[in-house]
């Protein structure tokens, strides 16, 4: 049985937002250590934490189908 329009515009979504999350933590890492941030400098924690949040989320999304 073929899902809902609605369903599939959900999952797109949210990969794409999830995408985009991951993307923003990257480049907040790479911003703090380019402008000499250290290990436990707030765009780095929040990059990495960016970055988990994005990648988790897509990849409980791909798995799900």
């Amino acid at each position: 049985m073929p899902e809902p329009e609605s369903r599939n515009l959900h999952r797109s979504s949210t990969r794409l937002l999830s995408a985009l999350m991951l993307v923003l933590g990257v480049a907040m890492i790479v911003s703090t250590l380019v402008r000499g941030g250290g290990a436990l400098a707030i765009g780095l924690v929040m990059g990495v934490l960016f970055v988990g949040a994005g990648g988790g989320r897509l990849y409980v999304s791909l798995r799900s189908g």
